[in-house]
């Protein structure tokens, strides 16, 4: 079972609306997956190579429901 934890963040307007125009280009995508698909990336090429991150990167790309 997959455990999920919210989490609440505010972001430029840029991004928002940037993020906005994607979505409604992309409707196989929504507004958690590409979070989670970013924040996943930036761990892998930021953090200790944890391969639990390598791992939400790919269910979240390949993964969609």
């Amino acid at each position: 079972m997959k455990t999920t934890v919210s989490i609440f963040t505010e972001i430029p307007e840029a991004l928002d609306e940037s993020l906005k125009k994607y979505l409604e280009t992309h409707p196989d995508w929504d507004q958690n997956r590409v979070l989670t698909a970013a924040l996943s990336l930036f761990l892998l090429q930021n953090g200790d190579s944890d391969r639990r991150a390598a791992r939400v990167y790919l269910e979240t790309l390949f993964h969609h429901s």
